[in-house]
């Protein structure tokens, strides 16, 4: 098979779109089914797979202002199908994948990831001038593809239902966490903890982008209701991408670290993330909607108990490995957080459970997956 690979969302931040991209991308070029792979970014062919710089480019706040201009937005999203088409041309031979939903005008065949789908089921949870470029796009992006990829069941589901597309061209993927996430000694981790004014085991962490959907509010009220003590002994670590919409949060946060009990680092290296994940005492998620919850795989991962919401997908990754509630029941989640901390015995329990279940996922098994579904459209199937 000759393919194209999207991999724009390689870039800073490196969220978890652009780690699957990476992942999957690495593993592609080693594959003997691929005879030609070619990486294509904006609008042009790249030479190699970038890899993620730790800190904005020149064009990174120019980038975050366009995202905030309506007529910019939709001046993009008229004009850059237009270039990729042209850019595009003469590779009709080619399958197209785009792992992050957008599909150009494109000769052959393609397939699109659709990792959630919170532009049309949560847009209040999005920049309003966003969540209307998005739903555009992605409307065209159904129209266009051959078959579409989700991370699980349940978007998969949820996206033949929405779209009525039919299911048996969306194929369920699950994604994994990647090698660098493993369990560490107290004597590896101090350093690179102390550079956070971390220790070892010492802290509660929160990962992801500070946004309305991951529920951080709701966190923060059941970790306030924990004893002080307990609070300052095993204080709230968040970090992720700055995102919108948390102002309010900002400021409680402030008061918080005032009191002694919680912390934003904003965004940290990728090279401490592994390690913050490994030093944890216990890893919180409450997210309100996902469409796989890669942090959650992490953690377990990482030897660390998970305390995660039941929303979306969240059961299909956390399996029986977790503590879940919904993600809006502050009793239940602080009644968690209490017994995630302090449980000495549910605590190896779900050290042993979680690294189980975490190996059942693996970049290897999302490669070989997502070659079955290139090798059903190439055959149109």
């Amino acid at each position: 098979m000759k393919v194209i690979l999207s991999v724009e969302p390689v870039r800073f931040p490196l969220t978890g779109i652009g780690r699957y991209t990476y992942e999957l991308a690495m593993r592609l070029q080693q594959s003997p089914e691929i005879s030609d792979l070619q990486y294509f970014a904006g609008r042009s062919f790249l030479p190699a797979l970038p890899t993620a710089a730790e800190t904005s480019g020149s064009g990174y706040g120019l980038k975050r202002a366009v995202q905030k201009n309506f007529l910019a937005i939709e001046a993009y999203r008229l004009l850059m199908p237009y270039l990729r088409k042209r850019a595009l041309k003469g590779h009709g031979d080619y399958l197209y994948h785009s792992p992050n939903y957008y599909l150009p005008p494109f000769a052959g065949r393609s397939v699109a990831t659709f990792h959630d789908l919170s532009p049309f089921t949560w847009a209040h949870c999005h920049a309003p001038q966003m969540a209307r470029y998005l739903q555009k796009e992605l409307t065209v992006t159904v129209a266009r593809a051959d078959a579409l990829i989700t991370d699980s069941q349940y978007t998969r589901h949820e996206l033949a239902n929405y779209f009525n597309f039919p299911l048996e061209r969306i194929h369920a993927v699950p994604l994994a966490s990647s090698p660098e996430f493993y369990p560490r000694t107290a004597e590896a981790l101090a350093p690179a903890l102390a550079r956070h004014d971390l220790a070892p085991g010492g802290y509660s962490l929160f990962v992801s982008t500070i946004e309305p959907r991951k529920n951080i509010d709701t966190l923060l009220d059941a970790y306030g209701r924990l004893p002080l003590a307990l609070r300052r002994r095993w204080p709230l670590i968040l970090t992720g991408y700055h995102g919108w919409a948390n102002e309010a949060i900002h400021k409680r946060l402030d008061q918080a670290k005032r009191e002694g009990w919680a912390r934003y680092l904003g965004f940290v290296p990728s090279e401490d993330l592994p390690l913050l994940f490994a030093g944890a005492r216990l890893f919180a998620f409450p997210s309100l909607y996902e469409g796989f919850g890669l942090p959650v795989l992490e953690a377990m991962s990482s030897g660390v108990p998970v305390v995660c919401s039941n929303s979306s997908s969240l059961p299909e990754v956390a399996g029986d490995a977790a503590l879940m509630c919904a993600p809006m029941d502050v009793d239940a989640l602080t009644a968690n957080l209490q017994r995630g901390l302090e449980d000495a015995a549910w605590r190896e329990q779900a050290v042993a459970c979680g690294l189980a279940h975490a190996a059942r996922f693996s970049w290897e098994r999302c490669t070989a997956q997502t070659l079955d579904v290139y090798q059903t459209v190439s055959q149109g199937r």
